[in-house]
């Protein structure tokens, strides 16, 4: 059985690179590369988790359609468990056009698809069985299931003795607070993205939003700051740790990358310290090649980027 469950978008991702000039009505554009990769934070951690050692499974919604077919055989391809995932007839697969710039930098069209529609009822506690961690991932992007539908998975998990864990999507609806609040009591991870984390909290400074979130109940606040690396906070530690130098081939995945690291090191019983500068390696690695997942190694390989490559200044 695997050891960490992601429950979460499900994401079929079209990548374009460089894209730093967008085509005028009716005119047609040149770029580098193109590809049809995974994507959507669930099965991103998820195979993240997988190529470190860690076995993974995932849990989630995908239409009956290619991008559906293409992603659940990735995911047998990558090892990772999929037998929760549910396949609407009505809806299609989640999708994001992701137009990588030429500084590595993204900008997206995205498609809700099955993700809309992902409720809590499509969840079976049963598949949180011989399981150590859940880790929801992509909140802010499930409506049928963000608020309350969350809190209530939460606690089925903490009540069958797992690890909790969440990460945010960026809200374009502007809920933010109102849709995170409910989880936050109950969760022993929380790992969202600064600038996502700035707006659930409204403070600026990585220490003021960590209090914030520790006061809402969070076990442990991982903010994610790419080139500035993570600062990382629970009521008796606090760290700053600087991110790997590396040059940036694709920030898609990043995120994604540094959560399926720190649940790593969670697994593995790892310090606070060794598990957030594993994460900031694996995230590093993603970085380096184009897609989501791509970049990211074994865990031998990760220990070895780690001890030869030098840290941002």
């Amino acid at each position: 059985m695997p050891e960490v469950m992601c429950l979460g978008i499900l994401v079929a991702d079209v990548v374009a690179k460089a894209v730093d000039v967008f085509p005028e009505r009716g005119k047609l554009v040149l770029v580098e590369r193109m590809g049809l990769h995974t994507g959507g934070c669930a099965s991103n951690t998820a195979i993240g988790l997988a190529r470190i050692g860690i076995s993974a499974g995932i849990i989630g919604k995908v239409g009956n359609d290619g991008f559906g077919d293409f992603f659940l055989s990735v995911m047998e391809r990558e090892g990772v468990e999929a037998t929760a995932v549910a396949r609407d007839a009505a809806t299609n697969t989640s999708a994001t056009m992701v137009l990588v710039h030429g500084d590595g930098e993204r900008s997206f069209i995205h498609y809700l698809g099955a993700n809309a529609v992902l409720r809590a009822e499509d969840v079976d506690p049963a598949a949180f069985a011989g399981a150590r961690v859940l880790h929801v991932a992509g909140a802010l992007l499930m409506p049928a299931l963000d608020g309350e539908p969350t809190m209530r998975l939460l606690l089925e998990a903490k009540a069958r003795g797992l690890i909790t864990s969440l990460d945010t999507a960026w809200d374009s609806t502007g809920r933010w607070m109102e849709l995170i609040a409910p989880a936050l009591p109950h969760l022993d991870y929380f790992v969202p993205s600064i600038e996502e984390a700035r707006m659930l909290t409204g403070a600026q400074a990585p220490a003021d939003i960590a209090d914030a979130l520790l006061a809402h109940g969070v076990g442990v606040v991982a903010l994610k700051m790419g080139e500035h690396g993570c600062y990382v906070a629970s009521r008796s530690q606090r760290l700053r740790l600087p991110a790997f130098d590396v040059a940036t081939v694709d920030a898609t995945g990043a995120g994604d990358a540094f959560a399926a690291g720190f649940l790593a090191g969670v697994v593995k019983g790892w310090s606070l310290e060794q598990t957030a500068r594993f994460a900031n390696a694996v995230g590093a690695l993603c970085v380096l090649d184009i897609g989501t997942t791509a970049g990211i190694k074994d865990l031998e390989e990760t220990l070895r980027f780690m001890a030869s490559t030098r840290l941002r200044t």
